[in-house]
């Protein structure tokens, strides 16, 4: 029987690597093991590579493990470009080919859960395996829903809309949500486990959202059309599946989602945990013996 490594809060050195002429942070840690894939940590929106710090000093004594901040959040670089769930598959795409250079498992939360299915599905060759936290990312409207006459958005819906889009309403929305007492209000509407929410953690959350064109990813990430479907993406993926949800989950209703999520790939394998939308950081003592013990079981 494996002796637990106990998780860390401890910061991580990290490094850069430049991708299509922007710096992209990423934190590594544990040693190559030549029977075992690395395993590449992708975050949820708002979030960073420190959000995986108890899981990278849990999982490091076993695999060799990359975590990234993904292009617009985190240390990494805040151009101004269209984000989308394609611009993240490839940036982990290039990362996995450039500097892991071998298949490796992708593990993400939430915004980082859909980029990597969307690695897996897409670039089956790069990847030994998939693991789903509280994963986002829309399922395909059944046909009748579809076919249903929409009633005409009234004239409070269509000012609502429009204000949503003006610059200064979304500076002055952005302004309101970076705020420490804002970032710990949420966390504490997600997280099941209150005493998980860190001085340390809504900083590090804040930090990255004051850094330049912080805004302008805010803007794009909510008005950027929606990417390929879950459903989709999983008709496609042809490798191993793990999802672990954090069952108090008020984003994702993980009964729900998981249902449908068996639906389209029933093989995979599954597991609910007594948390909320970030089970990785709220439960890591549950979670990465999990996460070990399923990769070792599909070496």
């Amino acid at each position: 029987m494996q002796t637990a490594i106990a998780p860390s809060t401890t910061p991580i050195p990290g490094k850069y690597w430049e991708w299509r002429g922007h710096k992209i942070y990423y934190v590594q840690a544990g040693e190559k093991h030549p029977q075992r894939p690395s395993l590449l940590l992708v975050h949820g929106f708002g979030a960073s590579t420190d959000h995986w710090r108890k899981n990278i000093s849990g999982l490091c004594q076993d695999f060799q493990v990359f975590a990234i901040d993904l292009l617009g959040f985190g240390r990494s670089a805040k151009p101004k470009l269209q984000y989308s769930g394609e611009l993240w598959r490839e940036q982990l795409r290039d990362f996995i080919s450039e500097v892991i250079g071998e298949k490796t498992v992708v593990a993400g939360n939430s915004l980082g859960g859909y980029a990597c299915l969307c690695v897996g599905a897409e670039y089956p060759e790069l990847v030994a395996g998939v693991v789903l936290l509280n994963s986002a990312g829309p399922f395909s409207e059944p046909e009748t829903a579809k076919t249903q006459i929409q009633p005409q958005q009234n004239p409070i819906q269509k000012l609502v809309k429009w204000t949503f889009k003006q610059k200064l309403f979304q500076a002055l929305l952005f302004q309101y949500v970076r705020q420490k007492w804002v970032i710990r209000r949420t966390l504490q509407k997600v997280y099941l486990d209150q005493t998980a929410i860190t001085d340390q953690l809504v900083a590090e959350i804040q930090s990255p959202a004051f850094d330049q064109g912080a805004l302008d990813v805010f803007v794009s990430v909510f008005s950027t059309p929606q990417g390929e479907k879950v459903d989709v993406l999983l008709k496609k993926l042809t490798r191993p599946l793990l999802l672990l949800w954090g069952e108090a989950d008020p984003w994702m209703k993980a009964r729900e989602r998981s249902q449908k999520f068996h639906e389209y790939y029933p093989q995979l394998t599954e597991y609910f945990i007594t948390a909320g939308h970030c089970p990785h950081d709220e439960a890591p003592d549950q979670i990465n013996p999990l996460f070990r013990d399923w990769v070792l079981s599909q070496v």
